[in-house]
């Protein structure tokens, strides 16, 4: 399987990397704030989730999150990165879960940023229906006239027109085939089992903005109180994307989070 991604701060054996892993309509030129920002003592790395960017599909119509998380440890491999500081974003925070809680020595720290929960269990009627819901919008109207119509709900009221053309642009450069994909794994999704499965001694925080309507406050502190000895980062005015909103917060969040890890 092929993956692209985009890297900053490489060529420095003992430097430790941190990984990125973007949503549902998102991909890695999304996190370019945090290769700019954070690369000076780290080696940042972001992929194209399977079905993104130039990222080979996975071979399954209906993957699981535990199917991306292979997915990862084999790019992992691929790059040379034994274990890593990883971050995952709303759907990328399915994939992170997973991965941690199955791969727990692979990882130095973890934060989930505006997660999405999974609809593992919600009624399977309601499952349905928001599955179908999102691959016909990809289908019925195409990556660009689903991100226009999608894409600025991402952000919060502060967001500027500069910020809304980024998220619209790289959310209509999706690919159908992964879109589908990813709607799949988030219907069978269940972010706060694989959460509590994480090791008591693994370091994990969350953050989530104040005015995301995507994943919304309430529901980021249910999924965190799964582990209540985690901190929780509350970024004031940051909608959903929250690591481009807001990216001095989420940057210095992650800096001060790694820096504590011992």
């Amino acid at each position: 399987m092929s993956i692209s991604h985009r890297e900053a701060g490489a060529g420095i054996s003992n430097r430790p990397a941190l990984v990125l892993l973007h949503g549902i309509g998102s991909a890695a030129r999304a996190f370019d704030d945090q290769l700019a920002g954070l690369s000076k003592n780290l080696r940042v790395v972001a992929w194209d989730a399977p079905g993104y960017g130039d990222s080979t599909a996975l071979p399954m119509e209906a993957p699981v999150a535990a199917d991306y998380a292979a997915a990862l440890a084999d790019f992992l491999d691929a790059q040379g990165i034994v274990s890593c500081h990883l971050v995952g974003h709303s759907l990328g925070a399915l994939m992170a879960a997973s991965f941690a809680a199955d791969r727990p020595a692979r990882i130095l720290s973890l934060t989930l940023a505006s997660v999405a929960g999974g609809h593992a269990k919600l009624p399977a009627a309601d499952r349905e229906k928001q599955l179908a819901q999102r691959i016909g919008d990809v289908a019925t109207l195409g990556p660009r006239e689903m991100a226009e119509k999608r894409g600025p709900r991402l952000l919060g009221p502060e967001a500027t027109p500069a910020m809304i053309r980024r998220v619209v642009d790289t959310m209509a450069a999706v690919r159908s085939d992964g879109y589908a994909q990813a709607a799949r794994m988030l219907a069978s999704g269940d972010v706060k089992a694989d959460i509590a499965r994480l090791p008591a001694e693994m370091p994990v925080q969350f953050l989530y903005g104040d005015a995301d309507v995507i994943t919304p406050p309430a529901r980021n502190v249910e999924i965190a109180a799964v582990r209540p000895q985690a901190p929780v980062v509350v970024v004031p005015g940051a909608g959903h994307a929250v690591y481009l909103e807001k990216p001095a917060i989420f940057n210095e969040a992650l800096s001060k989070f790694i820096a504590s890890v011992k």
